[in-house]
C-alpha cells in the first residue's frame, strides 16, 4: 500500500450524499419526549432514589434537539 499518490493516479472525489437530517433529529426528539413522559409517571420514585438527573438528561436532550433542528433549518435556507 502506497501512502502518496500523484494527482494523475488519484480517483475523483465522490459526490456528497444528499440526506434529510431533519428526519433523524425529529425521531431523536420524539424518543426524548417519550422518555421524559415515561419518567414523569415515576417522578416520586426518582426523587426518592436520587435519580432526578434522569429528568434533566431528557430535558437537555430535547433542548439540544431543538437547537439542532433550528440550525438545520437555517442552514437549508437559500442564501440571497
Amino acid at each position: 500500500m502506497r501512502i502518496w499518490l500523484s494527482e494523475s493516479e488519484r480517483r475523483p472525489d465522490p459526490e456528497p450524499v444528499v440526506t434529510d437530517d431533519r428526519t433523524a433529529v425529529v425521531v431523536g426528539l420524539v424518543l426524548w419526549v417519550l422518555a421524559l413522559g415515561g419518567l414523569l409517571l415515576f417522578v416520586g420514585a426518582l426523587v426518592d432514589s436520587g435519580r432526578v438527573w434522569w429528568l434533566w438528561t431528557c430535558l437537555v436532550g430535547i433542548g439540544l434537539g431543538l437547537v439542532v433542528l433550528v440550525y438545520i433549518h437555517l442552514r437549508r435556507r437559500p442564501r440571497d
